[in-house]
């Protein structure tokens, strides 16, 4: 494939990842949009929907995984990168949910930075950015 095109698909696919984040509070329930943008370290945890709010986080992860794999295929080529990466992706995604869900199960103020966080990793591409630098170092030093 010639570099032209492969740098365009990888561009659709980052403007793809932008779309899901633009549209966020379109495409995905989610009370925490709006609790983690006001002054959540003093409010109480929304009322939400445990099922619905765990199947639209999954969903997201998962459309961000897909993807971040295209992405991380197009720019290396390399299948046993993606075999790894999705390996990645699965063991983080069940560590996490499990996390997560604990937060959403059990609010309480003290932890909302720490459920902040976790979250962040959940719904944005964040693995993306950290897999990127390190295959390419890895690239690099063979």
């Amino acid at each position: 494939m010639h570099k032209t095109v492969t740098y365009s698909f990888v561009l659709i696919l980052f403007v793809l990842l932008v779309v899901i984040r633009l549209f966020e509070d379109v495409l995905f329930y989610d009370p925490y949009l709006v609790f983690f943008k006001n002054d959540y370290l003093y409010i109480d945890s929304p009322r939400r929907e445990i099922l619905k709010l765990i199947g639209f986080t999954g969903l997201r992860y998962v459309l961000n995984t897909i993807i971040s794999l295209g992405v991380l295929y197009l720019i290396f080529k390399d299948k046993d990168i993606v075999k790894l990466s999705t390996i990645i992706y699965i063991i983080t995604f069940v560590i996490l949910i499990a996390i997560y869900l604990y937060f959403v199960i059990n609010p309480k103020q003290e932890d909302y930075y720490l459920f902040f966080s976790i979250r962040r990793f959940l719904i944005h591409p964040v693995l993306l950015i950290i897999l990127l630098p390190a295959f390419y170092y890895h690239k690099l030093s063979k």
